[in-house]
Parts: C-alpha cells; sequence; structure tokens
C-alpha cells in the first residue's frame, strides 16, 4: 500500500513518529514539510489531495496543529474525501461509513502511540458500500468526481 503523508511545521514532529513507526509496513511518500520553519498549511493538503485524487497512492495522512486546517484544505480537491479523526472509532467510521480516503491528525492534541493507532485502524477498515454507497455517491456527483474508492 502506498500513502503520502504531509504536515506543516506545527504537524512535522507527529508526520516524522508515523513515517517511523508506519515504513517498514507501507511504502510511504512524504510531500513535507521538512523542518519546523513555519509554512502554509493548504500547499501540503493540496499535494497529498491530489496524488490520492490521481490514483497515485492509495490514501494520505495530513497533520498540522488542530487538523482541522488541513482537512478543509483537503476537501477543496475533487475526489477527496479527508476525515479530522480524533479517536479509534472515528478512524474506523470514516473508512466504513464515509469511504474517507485522507486522515487528518492533531499535531497539538493527540498522543503519538495514539495517531499511529488511528492511522492503523484507518488504514485497514474497508469501506461497506450498501446504504453508505448511496451516499458517497450524492458527495461525488455534487462535485462532479468519479468513483474514486
Amino acid at each position: 500500500m502506498k500513502v503520502a503523508i504531509g504536515s506543516d511545521h506545527r504537524g512535522f514532529k507527529l508526520k516524522e513518529y508515523l513515517k517511523e513507526k508506519l515504513q517498514n509496513k507501507l511504502q510511504i511518500l512524504d510531500v513535507g514539510t521538512y523542518g519546523e520553519d513555519s509554512v502554509d498549511y493548504p500547499d501540503f493538503a493540496f499535494k497529498v489531495g491530489n496524488l490520492v485524487a490521481r490514483g497515485e497512492v492509495n490514501f494520505g495522512i495530513l497533520i498540522c496543529y488542530t487538523g482541522i486546517g488541513m482537512s478543509i484544505a483537503a476537501n477543496k480537491v475533487k475526489g477527496i474525501r479527508a476525515a479530522l479523526v480524533t479517536d479509534g472509532n472515528f478512524a474506523k467510521l470514516s473508512r466504513m461509513h464515509n469511504n474517507a480516503n485522507i486522515i487528518c491528525l492533531q499535531g497539538g492534541f493527540v498522543k503519538p502511540d495514539d495517531a499511529l493507532k488511528f492511522v492503523e485502524l484507518f488504514l485497514s477498515t474497508e469501506f461497506e458500500g450498501g446504504r453508505h454507497q448511496r451516499r458517497v455517491r450524492k458527495i461525488q456527483d455534487y462535485e462532479g468526481s468519479e468513483e474514486i474508492a
């Protein structure tokens, strides 16, 4: 599985932690940032979002201080369903019910080990389809995107 990961300066430390823990299990494509100097989170949300939307990676991971900015920015990319995840249940449900393709995390409010668990749950959970497919299709129809699963 190939996963793109990106963060702003406030999510940099968590990004590096996740990369280290996941690199033996996944193919990780790090799009930055590469340090703690101030940067603009939308730049990295758009990079990861476009990689996911074009099918160049299977999923994305985005991290900023609250996860909110990354979530808002990534969801502007056609075909993206980015979910701000704050616990394990949300990690699973975002995949099962919403077919989320990017997980957004809080670099300032989540413990690194918890974030790793959220990512692992997110990546290992399948979309249920069924009634949820109808709802996801409505979102895709509204934005004019093709099926991205």
